[in-house]
């Protein structure tokens, strides 16, 4: 599969901690240093295309995972979609890559479960942590929007992809609309029925129990943490105010803290060419090369 004109990806799969499959792509050397993306609830690894092509030229080795009920992932028949799960497989994940230590960069649902992951010592080592927009709880209102917006076409979905895409435009008016519809297709699957419903189990959203239903738990997890963290906020995050930033440096006061300017909840996707500078110069500067 080619990375939007880079070197094709490896296309890896993964174990998770209930037998089912982890969906992967894999880009740069296999002895480089490791880098674990995970996406947002209701996204894919595919929203990491161009940080993981980024990373990968300079050495990494990226990995980008379709966490448990999203993507090419397995749905979990039991509808197993509490945190410790999602945290559980990011260790397996770690283990079946022989328990090197990574820099884990996850956003929303992915470094939630990174910082559980890491406040529960499950992980190698040696790690480091990067929270994309997201902290120990979030904005309560901003946080409904969200959902509002993952939730809105329910069981009906979309009967087209122009309709997906006015859906999108809508909720995220800052950015241009594509003229190609074709990306869509890898966070919408299309039914028997002809329509189309976003890639992910719907029985995720009744059981997931992230957010501010865990806020005790996760802030607790941030006390611990002695890896290198760094908090990368979107200036306009309708999830992660200034306010709850500044709540989270104090729970983990040696963590780093950059601001994306102009850039919304999905920062990375919002202006990647910042965000993937401001990760590098926190690698650089913290996770010294082995």
């Amino acid at each position: 599969m080619a990375m939007d004109g880079q070197e094709t990806s490896e296309k890896l799969t993964f174990a998770n901690s209930h037998g089912g499959i982890l969906a992967a792509d894999a880009l740069g050397p296999q002895d480089g240093r490791l880098a674990i993306l995970l996406h947002g609830g209701g996204q894919t690894r595919r929203s990491w295309r161009p940080t993981q092509a980024k990373l990968a030229q300079e050495g990494f080795r990226a990995i980008t995972v379709d966490q448990r009920g999203h993507g090419e992932s397995d749905w979990d028949p039991e509808g197993r979609y509490l945190l410790r799960y999602f945290a559980d497989d990011l260790a397996g994940i770690l283990h079946q890559l022989g328990d090197r230590p990574a820099i884990l960069i996850g956003a929303s649902l992915g470094g939630i479960t990174s910082l559980y992951a890491l406040g529960h010592h499950l992980l190698p080592k040696g790690s480091a942590l990067i929270l994309v927009d997201v902290v120990h709880r979030p904005d309560s209102e901003g946080a409904g929007e969200v959902r509002s917006f993952m939730t809105a076409s329910g069981n009906e979905g979309f009967a087209t992809l122009e309709e997906a895409a006015d859906s999108i435009a809508a909720y995220l008016p800052h950015r241009k609309r594509p003229r190609n519809l074709s990306g869509l297709q890898h966070n919408l699957r299309q039914g028997s029925d002809g329509r189309w419903r976003w890639h992910w189990d719907p029985a995720f959203m009744a059981r997931a129990d992230g957010g501010a239903a865990n806020a005790d738990l996760l802030a607790e997890c941030a006390r611990r943490i002695e890896d290198p963290i760094l908090l990368v906020r979107g200036e306009k995050s309708e999830i992660v105010t200034e306010k709850l930033a500044e709540e989270f440096l104090q729970l983990q006061p040696k963590a780093e803290y950059a601001v994306v300017p102009g850039a919304r909840h999905m920062v990375s996707g919002d202006d990647n060419d910042a965000f993937t500078r401001t990760i590098l110069d926190f690698i650089e500067k913290n996770v010294p090369a082995k």
